[in-house]
This record gives C-alpha cells, structure tokens and sequence, in this order.
C-alpha cells in the first residue's frame, strides 16, 4: 500500500509549477505580470481543485486524510457510468446537494480562467471540451484510490460548472466591451 499525504501533493505541485514558470520567464527573457496574475488565479484553482476532488473530504485531527494506493485493489475498477445514480444514493439530502453544488461550484472559475489565458480558447465549445477534458484526466486519475470512484455524475457536473463559467466570462466580457469609456464621452451620433 502507497500513502500519499496532501501537503507532499501540493508540495510537488508546487514545485513543478514554480519550475515551469521559471522556464518560461528564462526562455521569453521577461515576465508578463498580468499573464503570471492570471496563472496564478490557475494555480490556485486547480489546488483546490486537487484538495477537494482527489483527497477525502473528511478532517482527521485537523487535517486531510491521506490517499491510500493499493495496485492490488485497482481491479475491479470503481467506475459509475450510469448518470445521476450515485448522487441518489446519499443518505440526506443535504448531502447529495453539497455534491451537486460543489462538483459545479468547483469548476466555475476553470470556464473563466481558460478563455481569458488562451486566446485560442475563444468560444463556448472549446472551453466545454478542455474543461471536459481535465475533469476526465482527474477520474482517470481517481481509479488506483481505495478511497474514490471514478463517477460520471462528476465529470457532468464539473463540465457544468466549466459551462457556466465561461458563461460568466462572455457576460462580462460583453457587458465591458458595450459599456460607456471612462472619459464620460457618449457615442457620436451616427448619420451627421
């Protein structure tokens, strides 16, 4: 059995993510704060990200209960992939809400963050698949832990939540594109 401690996780995380960046700034010989900011925004979503969807959500003398690798225990694999079957499964309703509203709430800063990093992330469906994309790569991820299952209502709700940011994202962004300058100045009347 393999025992992974949440502070060791985002300890290499970390770590690969600093080196990254350092890359990056070595390579292009400058750093672009408002880009490094927005990254930044990113590398906190995805820990928190990592905290709440890979770990357990249970405390356990003040901290996060560790992962438990068992590679003997990988097979059968633990796979729901009939939708919305897990979620009525809960004994309270409060429960099967704090599920709903958190696989959703969790990756609604993802749908913001990406169009505004990538550029050529510029359109609803884009943002929906990467989001898709990554919320597979943690179920994916899921299937050696004794602890958790790989669920299908996840990757729907984390995908939702991912939707409804980048919904976010296109309202504001529209409404500061059609939004009056800052001068005061109102649009010149057309057709003089």
């Amino acid at each position: 059995m393999i025992i992974i401690h949440f502070l060791t996780v985002e300890l290499v995380f970390t770590a690969i993510w600093l080196l990254v960046r350092i890359a990056v700034w070595i390579r292009n010989r400058r750093i672009d704060w408002k880009r490094e900011a927005m990254l930044l925004l990113m590398y906190v979503n995805l820990a928190v990200i990592i905290r709440y969807v890979i770990f357990p959500m249970e405390i356990v003398n003040k901290g996060v209960q560790p992962l438990f690798i068992m590679p003997e225990a990988v097979f059968p694999l633990r796979i729901n992939w009939i939708p919305f079957v897990n979620i009525m499964k809960y004994e309270t309703k409060s429960d099967m809400l704090l599920n709903i509203i958190g696989n959703v709430v969790l990756f609604i800063p993802t749908g913001i963050i990406l169009p505004i990093l990538y550029k050529r992330l510029n359109s609803f469906w884009k943002v929906t698949l990467t989001g898709f994309l990554i919320s597979l790569s943690i179920e994916i991820l899921q299937l050696p832990l004794v602890s958790r299952l790989s669920d299908v209502d996840d990757l729907i709700l984390n995908t939702l939540g991912v939707m409804i940011g980048f919904g976010v994202y296109a309202l504001v962004k529209r409404m500061t594109v059609n939004a009056p300058s800052a001068t005061g100045s109102s649009p010149s009347p057309r057709g003089r």
